[in-house]
């Protein structure tokens, strides 16, 4: 008996452990990654200021001009324009799909969710060439009087939020069905209407898990890629607008990567841009983190 609750207690302490190894593990894989993007920028950082590479606009490798600002705004725009073209799809779909609907239209839906998320980015930048760039430079654009050529911001934006809306209406569906239903019933058996309930009782308490769904498709949208890459233009210079071309990070990395590794400046260059990346998506993540926080200390 006293060498089976030994087995069992040695069991228990190498699980503990084993599970602990790995918890750590993924708690540094951030700090590997940011401690390695930071070394490789090194090269960069010796000959020129932060400051500088931050705020300078100009891109000229070749003769030691590193400029990466239009590349920052580029970045953000089509990102938050996405997000602000997804955001309220996701949201409103998710409450019709939970509230309204019936069943079987849910059981329908989830598959062909699942199924667009599962698309490789490069169907999405052939559907962006296709439909949207077009659209954008026939339709959209002669509206506001601008001749363009569809190689845009907006359709970068537009491609990029169809890519995001399965993930983030995923997150909401699991959310809003987490929601313990005696709380609707409840505000209904007071008299209140169906959409009134959903407003103030089915989002209020939802809240904190919309910000997170918004803020992990926020993070998901700044490493898209390809499909971003084909129908954003890649012109190194800062958008004055939604129609014009604009050249995200990733597309700068994509487009640059491997060709460039024999020039270190270059190479260290294209690091850094990644470690402009991963500081915008750390970043929006602790804004969105700060906001549930504040959230749930003002209402609980």
């Amino acid at each position: 008996m006293k060498g089976i609750i030994l087995s069992r207690k040695i069991k228990n302490k190498l699980n503990a452990t084993w599970m602990t190894i790995w918890t750590v593990f993924i708690f540094f894989i951030p700090l590997l990654l940011t401690a390695g993007l930071i070394l490789k920028s090194s090269i960069l950082l010796k000959d020129h200021s932060f400051f500088n590479l931050v705020t300078s606009s100009i891109w000229k490798p070749l003769s030691g001009e590193f400029g990466f600002l239009p590349f920052i705004i580029s970045s953000l725009l089509v990102t938050v324009l996405a997000l602000l073209i997804a955001g309220p799809v996701c949201l409103l779909s998710a409450i019709h799909l939970t509230q309204y609907a019936n069943r079987y239209i849910l059981q329908i839906m989830q598959p062909v969710i699942d199924i667009l998320a599962g698309l490789p980015s490069v169907i999405y930048g052939v559907w962006g060439i296709i439909i949207i760039v077009p659209f954008i430079s026939e339709k959209i654009a002669p509206l506001f009087g601008i001749q363009t050529s569809g190689y845009t911001i907006i359709s970068g934006a537009l491609v990029l939020s169809v890519m995001i809306i399965p993930f983030i209406l995923n997150i909401l569906l699991d959310i809003f069905n987490a929601i313990p239903k005696e709380l609707q019933e409840a505000s209904l058996s007071l008299g209140a209407s169906q959409w009134y309930t959903i407003k103030f009782v089915l989002i209020k308490k939802a809240f904190p898990g919309v910000v997170s769904a918004m803020g992990l498709g926020l993070s998901r949208a700044f490493g898209e890629t390809i499909a971003v890459l084909m129908v954003v233009g890649n012109v190194a210079s800062i958008p004055k607008g939604i129609f014009q071309p604009g050249y995200p990070l990733p597309a700068l990395i994509a487009n640059n990567y491997g060709e460039m590794l024999s020039i270190p400046l270059y190479d260290s260059a294209l690091m850094l841009a990644a470690l402009f990346l991963l500081i915008l998506v750390i970043a929006f993540n602790l804004i969105s983190r700060l906001l549930i926080i504040r959230y749930e200390k003002r209402f609980a």
